[in-house]
């Protein structure tokens, strides 16, 4: 079991046109999204962690990214809830989401790791989790989701920083301004990442 997939912010309010910080063209990634999420084989996949924007109204109105912004994901809105059908995931597959409050699922040193599929598991902190992915033998992840130049590009720099060969299906990610074959060749252009 070599390879883990994340997939970054696939919800309401990026991948759909009526979404507070709609992504052009996101909600075409639906469909393929689920489809290979679908697809996933147990002997071949670790697991699938979902990334959840989460924002609180009154702290984020006070945050540097709201500057940039319009409000969007607030924890419980409709805007917050995942596009993705997860109960597609092979039920053999360990599932897991992290919230996040800034760009990066790297920034904050509190964050933690659950278990989707059992909210009374104990939540792991994220680094002690991606230490035991790297122990287990998990050396490939690939990375889907939105935004390419934002959030995603922040993930895979992390990974990269971490130490794993990354993996970026470009036809299931977007980006605001830059798509991911820019961001990649951009910024890790010595990096082992792969556009497929």
């Amino acid at each position: 079991m070599g390879r883990f997939v994340i997939v970054v912010d696939a919800q309401r309010d990026f991948m759909l046109p009526e979404g507070a910080l709609y992504v052009a063209g996101a909600e075409d990634l639906v469909a393929p999204m689920n489809i290979m999420l679908a697809s996933l084989d147990p002997d071949e996949t670790a697991g699938v962690l979902l990334t959840f924007d989460t924002h609180e109204p009154d702290r984020y109105a006070r945050s540097a990214e709201a500057r940039q912004f319009a409000p969007h994901c607030v924890r419980g809105s409709a805007g917050w809830q995942t596009v993705l059908d997860v109960a597609a995931v092979d039920p053999a597959i360990a599932l897991h989401t992290l919230e996040k409050g800034v760009f990066a699922m790297w920034e904050e040193a509190d964050v933690t790791i659950r278990d989707a599929r059992d909210p009374a598991a104990a939540a792991v902190p994220r680094d002690r989790f991606f230490d035991r992915l790297r122990a287990q033998g998990v050396d490939e992840i690939v990375v889907v989701g939105v935004a390419a130049d934002f959030c995603v590009r922040w993930a895979v720099e992390g990974l990269i920083d971490r130490g794993f060969r990354v993996v970026v299906p470009a036809a299931l990610t977007r980006g605001i301004v830059r798509q991911i074959d820019a961001v990649a060749a951009e910024e890790w252009a010595a990096a082992p990442v792969a556009i497929v």
